[in-house]
């Protein structure tokens, strides 16, 4: 994975939700962010494909948020979402999270469940993202 790859997949991100999401705009993050401890952004491969991104970057001392998690629709259905939200998650907690959030746009109906069912509960806004219009959070099991 290079950092070609990371942007190519986040340029492809942003066209998605440009195309799905009325007056959306893009917001590149700081690469910075996501470098640790503050974050760390991943790629996940497929048949040594890239086929989607995300990341988390740190909030507080034990608050980290998910940003940008995506999979490419060609690769969607084998469950790499969701294994890419696990190991998010993992990523956190190692770095110190108590609590993970994110937010998102209902119109992404796709993404709502996955969060839904990997335990995310709504929560009242915690950023100002023009974005979004759905704030969640899941507190981590540290064990």
């Amino acid at each position: 994975m290079t950092e070609s790859d990371a942007h190519e997949l986040l340029e492809e991100y942003f066209e998605s939700r440009r195309g799905s999401t009325a007056g959306y705009k893009t917001i590149f993050p700081d690469p910075a962010q996501f470098i640790s401890p503050a974050g760390v952004f991943l790629v996940v491969e497929n048949d040594d494909a890239s086929v989607g991104c995300g990341g988390i970057r740190q909030l507080s001392d034990s608050r980290y948020e998910v940003k940008h998690l995506w999979v490419r629709p060609e690769a969607r259905g084998l469950g790499l979402g969701r294994r890419l939200l696990v190991e998010l998650e993992r990523r956190a907690a190692e770095l110190g999270a108590i609590e993970v959030v994110l937010d998102t746009n209902e119109t992404q109906a796709e993404a709502s469940s996955l969060y839904r069912s990997a335990g995310y509960e709504s929560i009242e806004p915690y950023n100002e993202n023009p974005n979004a219009n759905l704030w969640l959070r899941k507190t981590l099991n540290r064990s």
